[in-house]
C-alpha cells in the first residue's frame, strides 16, 4: 500500500499507460467530467457549515477529495477555455472573457474531446455551455454527441455536463432551508442578516445541485456502468461572491475537485497536493492513453509533477467591459497577487455584478457610511496596492498584506521571480496596453450619480469594446445604493417556496458601443 496521499491499488505505470491504444474499447476506462459552476469547496465534505450535499460527499468518500485544487482564472469562459485544452488561458489567447474575435488554437494545440474522438472514445457534452474564447467554439464543433447513449456498442465515452444553478441568480430549497445562525461567514463581509440571508440561499441552491448530481450517478450505477468509469467533480473556479469571483484570492480560485475511479484508487482518500483544473485533462489522456501532439501545461494527478509541485499560477484579464489585470503565484504557505492595473478599483464597475450580486449593495452602503471594519473596508478602496502578499498559514482569509513587511522581503522576492519566469516563459504574457487602461480616454470622473447610467447614455460616443468602461469609482452614490439594497431586500429574504421574480437593478444592461468617438 502506498502512503495516503495517493494510494493505488495498481502499480502507477499501469495507471498511467496500462490501457494500450490497441486494446479492445471496453477495456479503455469511461469518463464523466461533472463540472458546477462559480463554487468554492462550499460543501459538506469540506467541512461547510449549514450546507448539506450528501451526493457529493459519497462520490468523496469513494475516491479522492483534493484539498488544495484551483482554477487558472477565476471566470468561466477562461477558466473553460483552459480546460478545454489543457493550457494556461493566457498561452493560447483565450484570456479576455467574451472574446469578440475569436481565433483559432495556436501551436498545433487540438481540444480534450477531438485527442479522444480520434483515439475512438465518444464524446458528448450533456449540456449546454461550452463557453470557450477560441475557434471551434461551439458545441457540435467541440463535441461528437449529447449523450453517452448515442454511443457504438462497447465504445467507451467522454462525457461532459454542467449544473449551472450555483451560477446566481440562486433557487431556494424548500426541501431543507438554512438557518441564517447555521452559516459562517468569512471576515472580510459584514455579518449582517442581509449578507447571511443571501449566503445561506447559495447553499440552498447548492443542495439542488447536488441532487442532480446524484441522479447523474445513479443512472450510472442503473446503466451498470460506474466501475468502469473514472468520474471527475469539478468547480470551474471560485464562489460567486464580491471578493471571489473574478478575483485571485482563494475565494475566487480555490475549487472542490473529486476523482472516482473504482478497482484503480482507494476509496476515501484526502490529497493536499497543489493541484490545477488543467491537470485533469492530462489525467484523462494518460487514462485513455493518448499522447497530445503538444505537451500540456497540466500534468497528470497521479505523477511525481504534481505531488512536487511547489507553486500553482492564475491570471485575470478583462470581464465583459470592465478592464483589469491581475496575476497570481501560490505556494502552501504563501500567496502573492500582482496588480498589473493598481489603479483601478477592486469594485469598479461591474454591469454584471451590480445586477446579479445582492450583497454589492449592502456593501456599499456601510462602506459609504463607514460602518466597515478595515478588513472590510480594503476591498472597497479606490485603488489597490501593486503587490498583495498573505502569510497564508495565519491568514487563510487574506485580509492582512504583509508585502511591506521586512519580515517577508525574501518570501516576496523569492515568489515574484517565479512568478516573472511563468508569465515570461510559459504563458507569454502581453501584459496591458494603454489602450487597455484607456489612457486619456474618459472624463476624470463621473458627472452622474450612477456609473452604469452614463455608459448607457454615452455607449455611442465611445468604444468599450476597446477601451472598456471608466473605471470611476465609487459607481453610485450613497443614495443610490440604498436604494438598490431596497430592491434586493425582498428577493434575499423571500420564502423558500416563493416564485418571486428577480429585480431588474437600473443602470446594470451592458450598452452597445458605436465607435464614433475616441478610436485611438
Amino acid at each position: 500500500m502506498l502512503s495516503k496521499r495517493s494510494r493505488l491499488i495498481v502499480p502507477l505505470a499501469v495507471l498511467l499507460f496500462g490501457f494500450s491504444f490497441h486494446a479492445s474499447a471496453a477495456e479503455r476506462p469511461n469518463i464523466l467530467w461533472i463540472t458546477i459552476e462559480d463554487w468554492s469547496p462550499d460543501l459538506s465534505c469540506y467541512g461547510t457549515k449549514g450546507i448539506e450535499t450528501p451526493n457529493v460527499d459519497k462520490l468523496a468518500a469513494e475516491g479522492i477529495r483534493y484539498e488544495r485544487a484551483f482554477t487558472t482564472s477565476p471566470v468561466c469562459s477562461t477558466s473553460r477555455s483552459a480546460m478545454m485544452t489543457g493550457f494556461h488561458q493566457n498561452y493560447i489567447g483565450a484570456h479576455q472573457h467574451r472574446t469578440a474575435d475569436k481565433k483559432p488554437l495556436p501551436f498545433g494545440i487540438r481540444p480534450i474531446p477531438h485527442l479522444l474522438a480520434d483515439a475512438g472514445y465518444f464524446t458528448c457534452l450533456m449540456s449546454w455551455k461550452t463557453d470557450c474564447n477560441f475557434l471551434p467554439d461551439k458545441k457540435e464543433e467541440l463535441f461528437m454527441g449529447v449523450d453517452w447513449s448515442e454511443r457504438q456498442p462497447d465504445q467507451p465515452f467522454f462525457a461532459r455536463i454542467t449544473f449551472g444553478g450555483t451560477h446566481r441568480s440562486w433557487n431556494r430549497d424548500p426541501v431543507r432551508p438554512i438557518d441564517i445562525a447555521d452559516v459562517e461567514l468569512p471576515p472580510y463581509y459584514p455579518d449582517t442578516p442581509f449578507i447571511r440571508r443571501d449566503w445561506a440561499n447559495g447553499l440552498e441552491q447548492m443542495q439542488l445541485v447536488d441532487r442532480e448530481v446524484g441522479e447523474l450517478l445513479k443512472r450510472l450505477d442503473d446503466e451498470g456502468l460506474a466501475d468502469n468509469t473514472i468520474v471527475f467533480f469539478i468547480g470551474d473556479h471560485g464562489r460567486c461572491h464580491i471578493r471571489g469571483k473574478q478575483f485571485l484570492y482563494d475565494e475566487g480560485t480555490r475549487i472542490p475537485m473529486i476523482l472516482r475511479w473504482p478497482g484503480k484508487i482507494d476509496p476515501g482518500q484526502v490529497n493536499d497536493d497543489l493541484v490545477m483544473s488543467i491537470d485533469i485533462c492530462a489525467t484523462v489522456l494518460d487514462a485513455a492513453n493518448v499522447t497530445p501532439p503538444v505537451p500540456l501545461h497540466g500534468k497528470n494527478l497521479f505523477s511525481d509533477e504534481v505531488k512536487n509541485r511547489k507553486y500553482v499560477f492564475t491570471a485575470r484579464d478583462k470581464m465583459d467591459d470592465t478592464h483589469d489585470a491581475m496575476r497570481s503565484i501560490r505556494s502552501r504557505d504563501h500567496k502573492l497577487i500582482l496588480n498589473l492595473m493598481p489603479e483601478r478599483a477592486y469594485c469598479q464597475l461591474s454591469f454584471y455584478k451590480e445586477g446579479a450580486y445582492p450583497p454589492l449593495a449592502e456593501l456599499n452602503v456601510l462602506n459609504l457610511q463607514g460602518k466597515l471594519t478595515p478588513e472590510q473596508a480594503a476591498f472597497m478602496a479606490p485603488n489597490k496596492p501593486e503587490i498583495e502578499l498573505f502569510d497564508l498559514s495565519n491568514d487563510p482569509h487574506e485580509v492582512r498584506n504583509v508585502a511591506d513587511d521586512p519580515k517577508y522581503a525574501s518570501v516576496k522576492a523569492e515568489l515574484l521571480r517565479e512568478l516573472e519566469n511563468w508569465r515570461t516563459n510559459v504563458i507569454h504574457d502581453q501584459g496591458v496596453s494603454d489602450d487597455f487602461r484607456a489612457v486619456g480616454v474618459f472624463p476624470e470622473s463621473c458627472p452622474l450619480p450612477t456609473v452604469g447610467q452614463w455608459a448607457q447614455e454615452h455607449a455611442d460616443e465611445y468604444d468599450f469594446k476597446k477601451f472598456g468602461v471608466p473605471g470611476w469609482f465609487p459607481t453610485r452614490t450613497l443614495d443610490e445604493w440604498q436604494s438598490v439594497k431596497a430592491m434586493w431586500e425582498p428577493w434575499v429574504f423571500r420564502e423558500p417556496t416563493s416564485d418571486m421574480k428577480r429585480p431588474v437593478i437600473p443602470y446594470t444592461k451592458k450598452p452597445g458601443a458605436k465607435k464614433t468617438r475616441a478610436k485611438k
